[in-house]
């Protein structure tokens, strides 16, 4: 017996030392920025320096989301490292889904200003180059982030099935939500602006996937003002960074996505990728095909 367990362990430590870091779960990590502590999770696989996969998940979502956890855990299957983070909407160490049970007092610039605290974190931990990751409306403001606010280098920007934006679309699903036309509640939120009343909320609105929430004017506007930066087609028009596009043929959110992107008159750093028969969520093995793909823009980037 004892003569069999000895054959047999030197046998169990080779075969753990072959298996892939991959298998290490994320680690959380935070960051202390304007008054509240962000949280992230890290996947950290090998040498820093060989870059790193900052992740932004989708509307009112956080980083460990089913979508989220499975690509950056396949990422890591690849070698790559990567830092899933959760947008804090003003809220402290804010994890899980958004639940609709508290004010919103963070809009798209304050994201930004996020994005930039991780970034420059990053940095400071010896990753680098950084590869930008967004997942629907989180991959409408990487694209915005390249284009209106990051001033150091990006080595490539993946959009998952980004958001795409028509106003009139959005102002008519507004007013079926809510009962209320949308142009009134810009008003009231332009209003207060103008008064320099900032920290007056918004009250009982609809916001987002939220029936009734109180919302600063500044976050509102940063979600429902008109403007072209909604839309990500527009926004990586002319991009210079590498960016790849990674559509679901059978996504019912974006089902737009396609033609806006084949309709794009300068996009020479723009590459696209369908996953046939993947919806919005890219779930099960679908997963797998959107880390293959990303790994493979990566490695020509």
């Amino acid at each position: 017996m004892y003569c069999h367990q000895k054959l047999v362990r030197p046998w169990i430590l080779a075969l753990l030392l072959c298996l892939p870091l991959a298998g290490q779960a994320a680690e959380p990590v935070t960051l202390e920025h304007d008054g509240v502590t962000l949280i992230g999770h890290l996947q950290s696989v090998s040498d820093p320096a060989d870059g790193v996969i900052l992740m932004l998940h989708g509307t009112l979502a956080h980083g460990r989301m089913e979508t989220m956890a499975t690509v950056q855990d396949l990422l890591a299957d690849h070698g790559l490292n990567s830092l899933s983070v959760n947008l804090s909407y003003g809220i402290d160490a804010r994890e899980g889904m958004f639940e609709c049970d508290r004010p919103i007092t963070h809009g798209v610039q304050d994201h930004f200003r996020e994005l930039d605290a991780w970034v420059d974190w990053l940095e400071s931990e010896g990753f680098g180059p950084v590869t930008l990751f967004g997942h629907s409306r989180g991959g409408n403001q990487m694209a915005r982030y390249v284009q209106e606010w990051v001033s150091g280098d990006v080595r490539s920007l993946v959009l998952v099935a980004p958001s795409t934006y028509d106003p009139d679309r959005a102002a008519a699903s507004y007013e079926a939500q809510s009962e209320m036309p949308l142009v009134v509640r810009l008003d009231q939120a332009r209003e207060l602006l103008r008064m320099g009343q900032e920290e007056t909320l918004l009250q009982d609105v609809r916001f987002l996937y939220c029936e009734s929430l109180d919302v600063s004017p500044q976050a509102f506007l940063g979600y429902y003002d008109p403007a072209e930066g909604h839309d990500t087609p527009t926004v990586i028009d002319g991009i210079e960074v590498p960016t790849l596009v990674v559509i679901g043929s059978e996504d019912a959110v974006v089902p737009d996505l396609p033609e806006r992107m084949a309709a794009l008159d300068d996009a020479q750093a723009v590459s696209t990728t369908t996953i046939d028969g993947a919806g919005h969520f890219f779930r099960d093995f679908f997963a797998d095909d959107v880390a293959d793909a990303v790994a493979d823009f990566i490695a020509e980037h």
